[in-house]
């Protein structure tokens, strides 16, 4: 399903992006590899049906966790890059990868938000699973040893913003009242509330994920495309060019 949308008519001018530009912006996807996978024939299908100078791929962050096959997201998000422009975003899943791998005490906290089902889809033994120092250590411990080094070092890759005309593009969202180049780690990858309740520009209209809805949601102040992958099977793609959006 393709949906074609204007600007919201609030705006005194309809954000855009450089001309030659088309963005394809793609919401959380939490370990739903065959999602992905579908999504990345529609974006083919659409490039070959209306060509544009240059294409670029943006993921808002959260590959991984809660869906099942995490290792298999990552491994097409990197097959992709080879043959596409793309830009990988952090989410706040991903910070808690990395962050077990250096600090083990974390793994219930991160098992709590889905990250089992990641150590899982690598192969990663956790019968028996005992939540003492010396296993979470062992767990970490069997994780890097699983994960392929090209997966490390795009976990470790990952950027925290990307700005593109007069969208800006982040996992969780932005702090009010803060310059955009000046916005904390924390608040790129965790905030919720402050953000979303928000009415005022934020500079830029933000394209985020990082709260689940069911369906895309605009505004004039930003636009959120997790649709909820790992549990709907729906995985939002916004498309914009020049002043134009709309939904893949």
């Amino acid at each position: 399903m393709v949906w074609d949308v204007l600007a919201s008519p609030l705006r005194k001018a309809q954000p855009r992006v450089p001309s030659g530009v088309r963005i394809y912006a793609i919401g959380d996807i939490h370990g739903r590899a065959d999602v992905l996978a579908e999504l990345f024939m529609r974006i083919d299908r659409d490039l070959l049906a209306r060509p544009t100078a240059r294409s670029i791929e943006i993921f808002l962050g959260d590959y991984i966790d809660r869906g099942p096959h995490s290792q298999r997201v990552l491994a097409l998000l990197i097959a992709r890059q080879r043959q596409h422009s793309a830009v990988f975003l952090k989410g706040n899943h991903e910070a808690c990868a990395c962050q077990f791998l250096i600090d083990s005490s974390i793994l219930s906290d991160w098992m709590h938000i889905g990250g089992i089902n990641t150590l899982l889809s690598y192969g990663v033994e956790l019968s028996g699973y005992d939540p003492d120092q010396q296993a979470q250590q062992a767990i970490a411990a069997a994780f890097r040893q699983a994960l392929p080094d090209s997966h490390y070092r795009f976990l470790q890759g990952l950027a925290l913003s990307f700005s593109c005309g007069d969208f800006f593009f982040v996992h969780a969202g932005v702090r009010p009242g803060i310059p955009l180049i000046l916005q904390s780690e924390q608040d790129l990858l965790w905030i919720r509330n402050e953000f979303l309740l928000h009415e005022e520009d934020f500079g830029k209209v933000v394209v985020h994920g990082h709260s689940p809805i069911d369906l895309p949601d605009i505004r004039p102040n930003r636009i959120n495309i997790d649709t909820g992958a790992y549990a709907t099977g729906r995985l939002t793609c916004l498309v914009l060019e020049d002043d134009r959006m709309r939904f893949l």
